[in-house]
Protein backbone atom coordinates (compact mmCIF):
# COMPACT_ATOMS: atom_id res chain seq x y z
CA UNK A 1 0.00 0.00 0.00
CA UNK A 2 1.29 3.64 -0.88
CA UNK A 3 -0.33 6.75 -1.21
CA UNK A 4 -1.42 8.02 -4.49
CA UNK A 5 -1.74 11.52 -4.68
CA UNK A 6 -3.25 13.61 -7.64
CA UNK A 7 -4.09 17.25 -8.60
CA UNK A 8 -7.32 18.15 -9.87
CA UNK A 9 -7.64 20.61 -12.36
CA UNK A 10 -6.42 19.99 -15.56
CA UNK A 11 -5.05 16.01 -14.07
CA UNK A 12 -8.36 14.39 -13.01
CA UNK A 13 -10.67 17.02 -15.27
CA UNK A 14 -9.87 18.50 -18.34
CA UNK A 15 -10.69 22.13 -17.25
CA UNK A 16 -10.38 24.06 -13.92
CA UNK A 17 -12.90 23.59 -11.47
CA UNK A 18 -12.74 27.71 -10.21
CA UNK A 19 -12.82 29.37 -13.66
CA UNK A 20 -15.77 27.11 -14.65
CA UNK A 21 -17.16 27.98 -11.13
CA UNK A 22 -16.59 31.72 -12.20
CA UNK A 23 -18.78 31.05 -15.04
CA UNK A 24 -21.21 29.48 -12.92
CA UNK A 25 -21.70 32.15 -10.92
CA UNK A 26 -22.29 34.71 -13.61
CA UNK A 27 -25.15 32.40 -15.01
CA UNK A 28 -26.16 32.66 -11.69
CA UNK A 29 -26.20 36.03 -11.53
CA UNK A 30 -23.95 36.97 -8.69
CA UNK A 31 -21.45 38.34 -10.45
CA UNK A 32 -21.21 40.60 -13.31
CA UNK A 33 -20.57 38.36 -16.21
CA UNK A 34 -17.93 40.30 -18.13
CA UNK A 35 -15.82 42.36 -15.91
CA UNK A 36 -15.72 39.14 -13.92
CA UNK A 37 -14.76 36.64 -15.94
CA UNK A 38 -12.27 39.04 -18.25
CA UNK A 39 -10.85 39.28 -14.45
CA UNK A 40 -10.41 35.44 -13.62
CA UNK A 41 -9.03 34.64 -17.27
CA UNK A 42 -6.32 37.42 -16.25
CA UNK A 43 -5.72 35.56 -13.34
CA UNK A 44 -5.67 32.74 -14.38
CA UNK A 45 -2.83 33.09 -17.37
CA UNK A 46 -0.97 34.60 -14.39
CA UNK A 47 -1.38 31.08 -12.89
CA UNK A 48 -0.18 29.28 -16.04
CA UNK A 49 2.84 31.33 -16.18
CA UNK A 50 3.63 30.44 -12.27
CA UNK A 51 3.14 34.14 -11.59
CA UNK A 52 -0.17 34.20 -9.38
CA UNK A 53 -0.24 35.23 -5.60
CA UNK A 54 -3.18 32.80 -4.60
CA UNK A 55 -3.98 35.27 -2.48
CA UNK A 56 -4.99 37.66 -5.04
CA UNK A 57 -7.19 35.26 -6.75
CA UNK A 58 -9.28 34.02 -3.54
CA UNK A 59 -9.79 37.22 -2.73
CA UNK A 60 -11.27 38.07 -6.09
CA UNK A 61 -13.04 34.72 -6.49
CA UNK A 62 -14.44 34.01 -2.97
CA UNK A 63 -16.43 38.47 -3.39
CA UNK A 64 -19.24 36.69 -4.94
CA UNK A 65 -19.95 34.73 -1.99
CA UNK A 66 -19.36 36.93 1.28
CA UNK A 67 -22.93 36.82 3.01
CA UNK A 68 -24.32 33.69 1.62
CA UNK A 69 -24.57 30.20 3.64
CA UNK A 70 -22.79 27.45 3.22
CA UNK A 71 -25.98 25.63 2.54
CA UNK A 72 -26.37 28.14 -0.27
CA UNK A 73 -23.78 27.57 -2.30
CA UNK A 74 -24.22 23.68 -1.34
CA UNK A 75 -26.80 23.88 -3.33
CA UNK A 76 -25.99 24.85 -6.06
CA UNK A 77 -22.61 23.92 -6.01
CA UNK A 78 -24.37 19.79 -6.56
CA UNK A 79 -26.00 20.20 -9.67
CA UNK A 80 -22.77 22.14 -11.26
CA UNK A 81 -20.62 19.13 -10.32
CA UNK A 82 -23.13 17.19 -11.79
CA UNK A 83 -23.93 19.15 -14.97
CA UNK A 84 -20.34 20.85 -15.79
CA UNK A 85 -18.05 18.99 -14.11
CA UNK A 86 -18.49 15.12 -14.26
CA UNK A 87 -18.51 15.16 -17.88
CA UNK A 88 -14.89 16.43 -18.04
CA UNK A 89 -13.23 13.54 -15.62
CA UNK A 90 -10.88 11.83 -17.57
CA UNK A 91 -11.17 8.27 -18.55
CA UNK A 92 -7.87 7.57 -18.06
CA UNK A 93 -7.88 9.47 -14.86
CA UNK A 94 -11.02 7.41 -13.77
CA UNK A 95 -8.72 4.06 -15.22
CA UNK A 96 -5.65 5.11 -12.73
CA UNK A 97 -7.90 5.54 -9.73
CA UNK A 98 -9.20 2.28 -10.42
CA UNK A 99 -6.12 0.50 -10.66
CA UNK A 100 -4.59 2.42 -7.30
CA UNK A 101 -8.22 1.09 -5.76
CA UNK A 102 -7.02 -2.20 -6.47
CA UNK A 103 -3.68 -1.92 -5.48
CA UNK A 104 -4.98 -1.30 -2.08
CA UNK A 105 -3.28 2.48 -2.06
CA UNK A 106 -4.78 5.36 -0.13
CA UNK A 107 -5.87 8.25 -2.48
CA UNK A 108 -5.24 12.00 -2.23
CA UNK A 109 -6.89 14.92 -4.10
CA UNK A 110 -4.78 18.40 -3.21
CA UNK A 111 -5.63 21.28 -5.21
CA UNK A 112 -5.02 24.98 -5.50
CA UNK A 113 -9.35 25.40 -5.43
CA UNK A 114 -11.55 26.15 -3.04
CA UNK A 115 -12.56 23.13 -0.74
CA UNK A 116 -16.07 23.50 -1.56
CA UNK A 117 -15.61 22.91 -4.75
CA UNK A 118 -13.10 19.99 -4.47
CA UNK A 119 -14.61 17.96 -1.91
CA UNK A 120 -17.81 17.71 -4.16
CA UNK A 121 -16.16 16.60 -7.27
CA UNK A 122 -14.08 14.24 -5.27
CA UNK A 123 -17.56 12.95 -3.69
CA UNK A 124 -18.33 12.16 -7.34
CA UNK A 125 -14.70 10.35 -8.05
CA UNK A 126 -15.58 8.27 -4.77
CA UNK A 127 -12.68 10.18 -3.20
CA UNK A 128 -12.61 10.23 1.10
CA UNK A 129 -9.38 12.72 1.44
CA UNK A 130 -9.30 15.59 0.37
CA UNK A 131 -6.53 18.82 0.92
CA UNK A 132 -7.70 21.88 -0.89
CA UNK A 133 -8.11 25.81 0.20
CA UNK A 134 -10.37 26.53 3.63
CA UNK A 135 -12.75 29.15 3.76
CA UNK A 136 -13.50 31.00 6.87
CA UNK A 137 -17.25 30.74 8.21
CA UNK A 138 -18.99 33.17 10.02
CA UNK A 139 -21.97 31.82 11.80
CA UNK A 140 -22.73 29.62 8.46
CA UNK A 141 -21.69 32.08 6.06
CA UNK A 142 -18.60 32.73 3.83
CA UNK A 143 -16.86 36.05 4.81
CA UNK A 144 -14.77 36.20 1.64
CA UNK A 145 -11.11 35.25 3.59
CA UNK A 146 -9.76 31.96 3.31
CA UNK A 147 -8.15 29.85 6.81
CA UNK A 148 -4.78 28.33 7.13
CA UNK A 149 -1.89 27.79 4.44
CA UNK A 150 -2.94 27.85 1.18
CA UNK A 151 -2.87 24.62 -0.99
CA UNK A 152 -0.51 26.07 -3.65
CA UNK A 153 2.92 25.62 -4.50
CA UNK A 154 4.72 25.25 -0.98
CA UNK A 155 1.96 25.16 0.71
CA UNK A 156 0.90 21.49 -1.40
CA UNK A 157 4.19 20.35 0.54
CA UNK A 158 3.57 22.07 4.42
CA UNK A 159 -0.26 21.18 4.43
CA UNK A 160 0.52 17.39 3.04
CA UNK A 161 3.30 17.10 5.56
CA UNK A 162 0.82 18.32 8.23
CA UNK A 163 -1.88 15.67 7.00
CA UNK A 164 0.79 12.91 6.86
CA UNK A 165 1.32 13.51 10.66
CA UNK A 166 -2.33 13.26 11.31
CA UNK A 167 -2.68 10.42 9.30
CA UNK A 168 -0.33 8.45 10.68
CA UNK A 169 1.06 7.97 7.23
CA UNK A 170 4.18 8.51 5.33
CA UNK A 171 5.00 8.99 1.48
CA UNK A 172 7.64 5.96 1.33
CA UNK A 173 6.52 4.53 -2.45
CA UNK A 174 4.08 7.61 -2.97
CA UNK A 175 3.17 8.82 -6.37
CA UNK A 176 1.86 12.30 -7.41
CA UNK A 177 0.12 13.11 -10.44
CA UNK A 178 -0.25 16.92 -11.55
CA UNK A 179 0.03 18.75 -14.77
CA UNK A 180 1.26 22.21 -13.70
CA UNK A 181 4.50 23.62 -13.03
CA UNK A 182 3.03 24.79 -10.02
CA UNK A 183 3.31 21.68 -8.34
CA UNK A 184 6.76 21.08 -8.83
CA UNK A 185 7.56 21.30 -4.89
CA UNK A 186 5.47 18.82 -4.48
CA UNK A 187 6.45 16.21 -7.48
CA UNK A 188 10.14 16.24 -6.05
CA UNK A 189 8.86 14.95 -2.89
CA UNK A 190 7.61 11.72 -3.93
CA UNK A 191 9.08 8.61 -4.85
CA UNK A 192 7.01 8.06 -8.31
CA UNK A 193 6.36 11.61 -10.12
CA UNK A 194 3.93 11.18 -12.50
CA UNK A 195 3.36 13.89 -14.98
CA UNK A 196 -0.32 14.27 -17.02
CA UNK A 197 -0.79 16.60 -19.91
CA UNK A 198 2.22 19.11 -18.88
CA UNK A 199 2.11 22.46 -19.15
CA UNK A 200 5.84 23.70 -20.98
CA UNK A 201 7.99 24.12 -17.57
CA UNK A 202 7.01 20.76 -16.60
CA UNK A 203 7.62 18.73 -19.31
CA UNK A 204 10.86 20.03 -19.94
CA UNK A 205 11.85 19.36 -16.15
CA UNK A 206 10.48 16.09 -16.43
CA UNK A 207 12.31 15.20 -19.39
CA UNK A 208 15.51 15.86 -17.61
CA UNK A 209 14.32 14.22 -14.33
CA UNK A 210 13.29 11.12 -16.73
CA UNK A 211 9.76 10.77 -15.00
CA UNK A 212 7.06 9.45 -16.81
CA UNK A 213 4.86 11.29 -19.00
CA UNK A 214 1.34 10.29 -19.14
CA UNK A 215 -0.79 11.96 -22.00
CA UNK A 216 -4.51 11.67 -20.17
CA UNK A 217 -8.14 12.13 -22.57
Amino acid sequence: MALAIFDLDETLIHGDCASLWSEEMAKLGWVDAESFLDKDRELMALYAEGKLAMEDYMAFSLSPLVGRSAEEVAFVVEPYVEDVIEPLFYSDATRCLATHRQAGDRILIISASAHFLVSAIAARLNVDDVLAIDLELQHGHYSGRTQGVLTYREGKVNRLHTWLQEQGECLDGAYFYSDSRNDLPLLQQVDNPRVVNPDPVLREHAQHANWPILSWR
